[in-house]
């Protein structure tokens, strides 16, 4: 005998219903978990950062200006994971003006600031070489910060074959 609670075999409609709300629900599982990650680093796909993005952290409301920084990158890069990179500021590096810091800012990458170097009149030369890992083709800024308070600051676009940093693209 059959309880109350038995419904007896699936028709196949409702099994093809079954299957298919089965597999919406396994769809919006997979989306929900590859969006989260690239939502919380506050990552937007195929949202690239505009310049003033980039440098108004760093700045506060003054001004960088485009001049006495050398950055040093290859124009292509066959991988991301190391690409190297030199940056030379012009600065007499005495206790008087100084270059202070040195900061590394990406494009496209899940953290903008790459690298921050702190630099003294002790230094001698505004001279740092890195080796940098990109998230695909994008902009590389190099912005030095003076003992005065100026800015400074030099962009070289790179075109990167084979993308290093999950960037949810």
């Amino acid at each position: 005998m059959s309880g109350a609670g038995d419904v007896g075999p699936l028709t196949v409609p409702q099994k093809r219903r079954r299957w298919l709300q089965q597999f919406v629900r396994g769809v919006l599982a997979t989306l929900a978990l590859s969006v989260l990650p690239a939502r919380s680093q506050g990552m937007i796909s195929g949202h690239l950062l505009s310049l003033d993005e980039m440098l108004a952290p760093l700045l506060n409301g003054r001004v960088a200006l485009p001049q006495g920084v050398k950055l040093v990158l290859p124009v292509l890069a066959d991988n991301g994971y190391l690409v190297p990179v030199s940056v030379q500021v012009e600065s007499p590096m005495t206790p008087e003006a100084h270059v202070t810091h040195i900061y590394l800012l990406s494009q496209r990458n899940p953290a903008t600031q790459m690298a921050v170097f702190h630099l003294g009149p002790g230094s001698g030369r505004a001279e740092v070489s890195s080796r940098i890992r990109l998230a695909g083709s994008q902009m590389v800024v190099a912005l030095a910060r003076s003992s005065d308070g100026s800015f400074r600051y030099q962009s070289v676009d790179v075109i990167v074959t084979e993308s290093a940093c999950v960037d949810g693209t």
